[in-house]
């Protein structure tokens, strides 16, 4: 009776031990926060975008503008070596001799959420709403010589993600990832004074992020951390009609068998970056 009593007793303490310990853990991440970022944003090198044409305005572009001698009116010469793309905005008539790279700069924002944490387990969701202040360009340079430059920025942007973690007492290590929307300011810019310029597009953009990082209680109601977020937004709408202003009859944009003018558009049709954010949340 006395060895069934300690067997007994023996298997209660082995199979009462996890579920002591999974009880003893602190759920640190648990429940309501609210807080904000700020950071660093920057953009990948998208060497090879340039700018596209449609001549023929059948909604196709891709197109050729020629002069009226029937040479490319973007091509590189021996007269007019400064003519072509380069993937940031122009500060020259020419290519060679005048091009700034794309802007990378800070962000902010403010962010609520939920977590739940199961022993060390903590799942989540967030809600995000701020401003990056990164600038991406993209110019033409003609044979004219001329140059043509469509730039696009970020008003606003917001996301709604999820994140999945794992807590070492204070510290938490997750990865995130979800939906998002901008608002894109895009522009145009040129030194060909004679055609007409009409630009047209939503800028409205959908699109994801997706990333990690740690975050780290530093007391009962407050923590800290540091995140990684790639961001990507389809802007593929903005339009540039040109027309034929005071320009001649013999002007590539506008010379027969259409009259009516030529569309631009980028070729890159998605505005990427990368940040890196400090965070900081207050915990309820």
């Amino acid at each position: 009776m006395r060895i069934q009593s300690l067997f007994l007793a023996t298997a209660a303490f082995v199979f009462a031990t996890p579920a002591m310990a999974q009880e003893t853990i602190e759920k640190h991440f648990d429940g309501f926060y609210a807080g904000g970022t700020i950071g660093f944003d920057a953009q990948p090198n998208d060497v090879g975008s340039t700018i596209l044409f449609d001549r023929n305005l059948d909604g196709t572009f891709g197109d050729t503008v020629a002069t009226a001698t029937g040479a490319n009116a973007f091509a590189p010469s021996a007269a007019q070596p400064g003519a072509g793309f380069c993937n940031g905005a122009a500060t020259s008539t020419g290519r060679l001799t005048g091009c700034t790279n794309d802007k990378d700069n800070i962000s902010y924002s403010a962010r609520v959420g939920f977590d739940k944490q199961y022993g060390h387990f903590v799942i989540g969701a967030l809600g995000e709403f701020g401003k990056s202040q990164v600038r991406d360009s993209v110019s033409a340079f003609s044979t004219t010589p001329a140059n043509y430059v469509m730039s696009r920025k970020v008003d606003f942007n917001a996301n709604l993600r999820l994140r999945a973690g794992y807590a070492f007492d204070k510290t938490l290590f997750y990865a995130t990832g979800g939906g998002a929307y901008a608002r894109i300011n895009s522009s145009f810019t040129t030194t060909n004074a004679a055609n007409s310029f009409t630009a047209r597009g939503d800028n409205g953009a959908w699109g994801l992020v997706g990333g990690g990082g740690i975050e780290q209680k530093i007391s009962k109601h407050f923590s800290i951390g540091l995140e990684y977020l790639y961001n990507q937004y389809q802007d593929g709408d903005y339009r540039v009609r040109v027309g034929a202003g005071t320009a001649p009859a013999t002007n590539p944009f506008i010379l027969p068998p259409n009259t009516t003018g030529t569309d631009f558009r980028r070729s890159d049709d998605k505005f990427r970056w990368h940040s890196v954010r400090a965070t900081a949340q207050f915990r309820f």
